[in-house]
């Protein structure tokens, strides 16, 4: 979405709907208006509110309908695999973001992979060369007829690749469901623990691998999200992603694993708890956290105004 004004386009948001989905009456008035000018929709799904679209496929009917293609947003995954395929729902292009799914590594920039995948009609158009294979079991290089060539980093990061090919095969399609079944079920476990304590946007609904909750809670009206994430330092946990998504004020977006043992999400939502408590009745813990950590609250504000981009104490 970040290239589509270098090729002149326009990107025009299509906002939720009170449950959560794509507004599908925005969504119509966007496809009359532009007409046989839209090119595509790009489809989180589940999207970041932790949900399934109820109505993806009519989604995806519009804009066929209207002459674009549909581009799938694989971030989240792994809330559906071997349960849901976006081709069959009728995807025309998908990343699958293997740093967030098949076990390699997210975080400090990277090394992530988004391995892409297409429809059908749209095989001649890959960058390539390809690898294609023969009639027995002999595989080659192939140029795409529609192909541009190969594109920067041809080889991607081939270690991650790799990685993600053996998590894939170890698990099977049997284990690769029962991955999403277990991220599926922790993170509805946290949503029913929270609920009640934390205010759950669209948490009347069964979540997929994630939920949102907003760090804002009654009898606390000083406190906010930031407070909530540094106190959960306190109890050696990792704060879950704050201030994201942007739709959502006061956002904690919360993603179990499936890894993750009953003992653990308990561990969790029992620090969670408390940390709502302690708000009501000792708010200055949660203003003056972390305590335990090798650094204080950190100026991040100024951090990011002042950025110093070397590691000397005198650096300037």
């Amino acid at each position: 979405m970040g290239d589509a004004p270098l090729e002149g386009l326009k990107v025009v948001e299509v906002r939720s709907d009170p449950r959560g989905n794509v507004d599908l009456a925005l969504l119509r008035e966007l496809i009359e208006e532009h007409g046989p000018r839209l090119v595509g929709l790009m489809l989180t799904n589940p999207n970041t509110l932790g949900l399934y679209d109820e109505h993806v496929e009519e989604v995806l009917r519009l804009v066929h309908e209207a002459g674009g293609l549909v581009y799938g947003d694989g971030a989240n995954f792994n809330a559906i695999l071997g349960i849901a395929k976006p081709g069959e729902m009728g995807f025309d292009v998908m990343h699958y973001n293997l740093h967030k799914t098949f076990s390699t590594p997210h975080g400090g920039g990277g090394p992530g992979s988004g391995a892409v995948g297409v429809a059908a009609h749209l095989v001649d158009y890959l960058p390539g060369p390809i690898v294609v294979r023969d009639a027995g079991e002999m595989y080659r290089w192939h140029m795409p007829p529609r192909s541009i060539g190969r594109v920067k980093a041809f080889w991607g990061n081939f270690g991650i690749l790799v990685r993600a090919y053996t998590y894939i095969r170890m698990h099977g399609a049997e284990g690769l469901r029962e991955v999403s079944e277990n991220a599926v079920l922790n993170a509805n476990y946290l949503q029913a623990r929270l609920r009640g304590t934390y205010p759950i946007p669209h948490g009347d609904r069964t979540c997929m691998h994630e939920f949102v909750a907003q760090g804002i809670l009654k009898d606390a009206p000083g406190i906010r999200t930031m407070d909530i994430a540094k106190r959960l330092m306190d109890f050696g946990m990792h704060p879950p992603t704050v201030y994201f998504p942007l739709i959502v004020p006061e956002a904690l977006m919360i993603e179990p694993t499936e890894t993750e043992s009953k003992e653990t999400l308990d561990a969790f939502a029992d620090a969670m708890i408390q940390i709502a408590e302690e708000a009501r009745e000792q708010p200055e813990l949660l203003k003056t956290a972390p305590h335990t950590a090798p650094m204080r609250r950190l100026d991040e504000v100024r951090a990011a105004k002042e950025l110093q981009l070397c590691y000397a104490p005198a650096c300037s």
